[in-house]
């Protein structure tokens, strides 16, 4: 038996700014019936944008959904069409006002693949140059910079809570001597 599900029919539920919602029927591996709701997404991007003396740039934000402040790195929604390079580069200089001399895709990653579509492309920036930019009208940040070190302890202590900053952190310090040449 095959593990693959067979979409039978869609019904679209909401259209959004941001994410479409869907509830799709699939014929299951055993013949049976499934509903999948889908939240579709059109992906993003998040970096971690790395100063000369290692410290990291993150910022602090309220996030109404987890109903709390997180320290996250940098990271935003794709604009339908764009490029996940062209994303990065704007939404380091909208969140933390940097530009990167070198910026080097780490890897991708679904979110939540039980239920929504977005994937989300993983950065490290460097040879970073300060620029102007602006966040935008909805959203309010504190710049934080933060030794790599300090950042691993924040995650192993529960402090950094959100999963794209732990993996793509722990990605960039397990890779460090390959990525900071």
């Amino acid at each position: 038996m095959g593990l693959e599900e067979r979409l039978t029919s869609t019904k679209r539920v909401y259209d959004g700014r941001i994410i479409n919602l869907r509830v799709d029927t699939v014929k299951l591996p055993d013949g049976n019936i499934g509903q999948r709701e889908i939240v579709e997404h059109h992906g993003a991007v998040a970096i971690v944008p790395v100063l000369p003396n290692g410290d990291i740039v993150m910022v602090r934000q309220y996030r109404h959904a987890a109903g709390e402040c997180l320290l996250e790195i940098p990271a935003g929604t794709r604009d339908r069409d764009e490029s996940i390079e062209v994303c990065a580069a704007r939404e380091l200089a909208e969140e933390v006002k940097y530009s990167a001399a070198r910026l080097i895709k780490l890897f991708a990653s679904f979110m939540a693949p039980g239920y929504t579509t977005e994937l989300i492309h993983m950065f490290a920036a460097f040879d970073l140059s300060p620029m102007a930019g602006s966040t935008d009208a909805d959203e309010f940040l504190e710049i934080e910079h933060v030794p790599i070190m300090d950042a691993l302890d924040m995650v192993k202590n529960g402090q950094i809570k959100d999963s794209k900053s732990i993996s793509a952190i722990l990605y960039v310090q397990a890779q460090w001597a390959k990525l900071n040449v």
